[in-house]
């Protein structure tokens, strides 16, 4: 099973672009006044609104620490803070936020996890 999360965005260029270039997804699909993005399996689709939806995390996660920390140095001027370990979750993350002020995650699973052929 596939799917797709779909949020509304009042800065349609600026967004996608924000992922596009900054985060390093490419486009899966275009539809007049939607661009779906495509991270590993992840699939977002923004559409251009009056309204934007902004609640929630986006987690990108890499399979070692080295892809967290190329990320940080990528998005730096816009984290909330450095990687760190959470013992926790048994994770080493980052957060920032793009530009409408949605929380998103970078993380790498300091436990096993299965990642499927193609993933970041």
């Amino acid at each position: 099973m596939s799917g797709i999360v779909f949020l509304r965005t009042r800065e349609f260029e600026r967004v996608v672009a924000f992922y596009l270039e900054r985060v390093g997804m490419t486009v899966w699909l275009e539809q007049p006044g939607i661009a779906i993005l495509r991270h590993g399996n992840l699939l977002l689709g923004f559409n251009r609104q009056e309204a934007a939806d902004t609640e929630g995390v986006f987690t990108f996660f890499y399979e070692t620490r080295d892809g967290v920390n190329a990320m940080y140095e990528r998005l730096a001027d816009i984290a909330l803070n450095p990687p760190r370990e959470n013992a926790k979750y048994r994770i080493y993350h980052f957060y920032a936020r793009d530009p409408e002020g949605r929380s998103i995650e970078f993380q790498q699973f300091l436990h096993p996890v299965q990642f499927e052929p193609g993933r970041a």
